[in-house]
């Protein structure tokens, strides 16, 4: 008797079960990724809005002193709230970092109205930095040089977690008390209400997100270097 070439159940089921295999494993992977950009997202928008909270509630300590003023240029009105604080005797120096190379300091007491007799006496320009890693490098020296151990940093609300993220890398020894100041027109009580602020403040965040994780890194460079050092 010839044996039957048909097929059994179980050789009919192979292609089936392998198909139906690489259906929930592709539907796992879905998942996972799902997952993982659900839980991203939820990091990325929580860790914006405790940004977002940290410049909205800063308090500046009072009363207010320091032995310098360092302001970030950017705007006049940062320029403007360092003036007012020197004309009230909070600091002995100021440091104006990032002013344009072409700006003298009379025409920039012009601008912002400050006394000519402060200006030459008090006031410092820094021309080199060209953003705020510069500042920060720049400040510090200057800080260094006139053996300062504490500066009121005066830069726009949200500018101010980035840069005292860089000034406390480039000069940890130093305390740095915050001073945000506001442009004119630009309000952050209502920021939700406001497209374009809430894309304001959004670009600031990944430039202070980036920053973060630059500055840990250089970190984990420094101990790797110090790590191989010592056993090398």
């Amino acid at each position: 008797m010839m044996e039957s070439s048909a097929p059994t159940r179980e050789t009919a089921d192979g292609p089936q079960q392998a198909f139906g295999e690489r259906t929930r494993a592709r539907r796992s992977i879905g998942i996972i990724i799902a997952a993982a950009l659900l839980i991203g997202s939820g990091f990325f928008f929580g860790g914006f809005f405790r940004f977002v909270d940290t410049i909205v509630n800063y308090q500046t300590p009072s009363p207010l002193a320091a032995d310098g003023i360092v302001v970030l240029t950017g705007g006049a009105e940062r320029i403007t709230g360092a003036i007012e604080l020197m004309t009230a005797g909070k600091a002995r120096r100021l440091l104006i970092s990032g002013v344009h190379p072409g700006t003298s300091a009379t025409r920039l007491g012009r601008m912002v109205e400050a006394e000519p007799d402060m200006m030459a006496c008090c006031v410092d320009l820094d021309r080199r930095a060209a953003n705020t890693i510069g500042n920060a490098l720049e400040t510090a020296k200057w800080a260094r040089r006139n053996g300062f151990l504490s500066l009121i940093v005066v830069t726009s609300a949200y500018h101010m977690p980035r840069s005292m993220l860089e000034l406390s890398h480039a000069m940890p020894d130093i305390r740095l008390i915050p001073y945000p100041v506001t442009r004119p027109g630009l309000t952050l009580v209502n920021w939700s209400e406001d497209r374009g602020m809430i894309l304001l403040l959004l670009q600031e965040y990944l430039k202070y997100t980036a920053t973060r994780l630059r500055l840990s890194l250089v970190g984990v460079d420094d101990l790797a270097e110090l790590i191989g050092g010592a056993f090398g």
